[in-house]
């Protein structure tokens, strides 16, 4: 037996182990699971093979360095780096918390400086344009289409978060929406009037599809073709096909080929901001912990925010 297995053992372990915090503990999303997991593989993988003795109690922050830098070797852009150095600190401070290590190397290693830019948002005149001419030359499915459109622009929420709803979590009588979003935090966002009547307009076709297939399912977006009904899955829409959809429709209504379903997210906060919603509001529809991670994603400008502070705060009169 070789004598470098239990080091590669211990570390593949403090992997898994800290894998299982994030889940049990922590109710980190899967795709959150997902990523964290192909980085902290990455670099497990890494420190066997060029340093097959090293225990993680041992790992340097020029070890952090050097993989990183085997990233750029390998042609990976800042943004990938920068992801990869941040699942390993996160890591790192577990690992320092639960006493497997007695200094956290990883904070002394910056952050990758990624270019700052925003990403386009089409204006309230594209995103009226483009919803409202969801027909059969731009897809295949026009009632659920614009249903998903609606729920992306209209109610602000992440592709996973649309993809994850159910029939029971629109509140009709509320006029709202429960929101499952990340670390399994909930909110509620409201369900404005083309909403909801794009969803009416949708939820007709989908019990007829549903009866003619004799089939139900708990799941509010279903695939064009009621793939997996009877599977686990249950007919669910992907995020995937999400993106497709969106793509397909803005590209053939004249937006830029880059839009997808995140873009609508952006366009929601900074059209709101545009029309002199509060900041704070945005916030907590968009489901951010960070103010500053609300302003990040509505394009903010100083002369922007000046405008709202001189309109809303009484110092300012």
């Amino acid at each position: 037996m070789s004598t470098t297995m239990p080091v590669a053992a211990a570390l593949d372990g403090l992997v898994a182990d800290y894998l299982r915090v994030l889940t049990n503990e922590r109710g980190a999303s899967v795709h959150t699971l997902r990523a964290y997991r192909r980085e902290l593989d990455g670099f497990a993988a890494w420190l066997r093979e060029s340093h097959p003795d090293l225990a993680a109690r041992d790992i340097e922050h020029t070890h952090i360095r050097a993989y990183l830098g085997t990233l750029y070797e390998r042609k990976l852009s800042k943004a990938s780096a920068a992801r990869a150095l941040a699942a390993i600190r996160s890591w790192f401070k577990w690992l320092a918390r639960a006493k497997h290590i007695e200094q956290n190397a990883a904070s002394l290693v910056s952050t990758p400086k990624l270019p700052k830019h925003l990403p386009r948002v089409p204006s309230i005149e594209q995103m009226n344009r483009v919803v409202d001419t969801v027909r059969d030359d731009a897809a295949s499915w026009p009632a659920r289409d614009r249903a998903i459109l609606e729920m992306l622009y209209g109610c602000g929420i992440r592709n996973a978060e649309l993809t994850g709803l159910n029939l029971k979590d629109i509140h009709w009588a509320n006029e709202a929406v429960l929101v499952r979003g990340k670390g399994s935090k909930q909110r509620y966002v409201p369900l404005g009037d083309a909403a909801a009547q794009a969803l009416r307009a949708y939820l007709a076709e989908r019990s007829a599809r549903l009866a003619a297939a004799k089939a139900e399912t708990p799941a509010l977006f279903l695939n064009l073709l009621l793939r997996g009904v009877t599977a686990a899955s249950r007919a669910r829409l992907t995020t995937r096909s999400v993106g497709r959809i969106v793509k397909r429709i803005a590209i053939l209504r004249g937006l830029s080929s880059d839009v997808h379903p995140h873009t609508l997210r952006h366009a929601f906060g900074t059209h709101l901001l545009e029309e002199g919603a509060d900041l704070r509001a945005i916030q907590e529809l968009l489901g951010h912990e960070r103010l500053s991670t609300t302003q990040r994603y509505t394009q903010l400008t100083t002369a922007q925010l000046t405008q709202v502070y001189d309109r809303t705060h009484p110092r300012a009169k």
